[in-house]
């Protein structure tokens, strides 16, 4: 949903941020995580999974995760001036639903409940990493105490 969000209803609706570096940003980590998990599904269906892929899949959302949500954060900050302007999505009262909506609060409330969800879902990643239960992938020493470390500090 994330996904689908931050296409249509941020970079998409708001032509001014699709020059965004931070459009940039979580393209790229998008698309390299993409990259990965499914070439992790093909091989496993293979029954043929590259040490080398394992790895990735369980190891590089360490660097690619923070980049992805960085750059989201970045292009609907980049976004709320230009929805404030123009309304964008805004329904005001008077109307016959005696309804409102503020689309320019609505981001901002996004941007604060990515805090407590995204938190949560790296420290899961990582726990399942440090833990040896992501499919018993053997991932690397290194990688491993790094994550470790990461672990005690969140």
């Amino acid at each position: 949903m994330s996904r689908v969000f931050l296409t249509w209803a941020v970079t998409h609706s708001v032509k001014e941020v699709q020059t965004e570096d931070s459009v940039l940003l979580f393209v790229v980590a998008w698309t390299i995580t993409e990259i990965i998990r499914y070439s992790f599904y093909t091989f496993s269906l293979l029954n043929h999974l590259p040490y080398l892929i394992k790895w990735a899949r369980y190891t590089l959302f360490i660097v690619l995760y923070p980049m992805g949500v960085s750059g989201e954060l970045l292009t609907i900050y980049a976004a709320l001036p230009f929805v404030r302007q123009s309304g964008l999505y805004s329904i005001s009262l008077p109307n016959k639903y005696n309804f409102s909506f503020d689309y320019y609060t609505f981001l901002i409330l996004v941007m604060i409940s990515y805090i407590p969800s995204k938190y949560e879902f790296v420290r899961f990643l990582i726990i399942k990493a440090v833990t040896g239960k992501a499919n018993n992938c053997g991932i690397n020493i290194h990688i491993t105490s790094f994550a470790k470390f990461i672990l005690k500090i969140i």
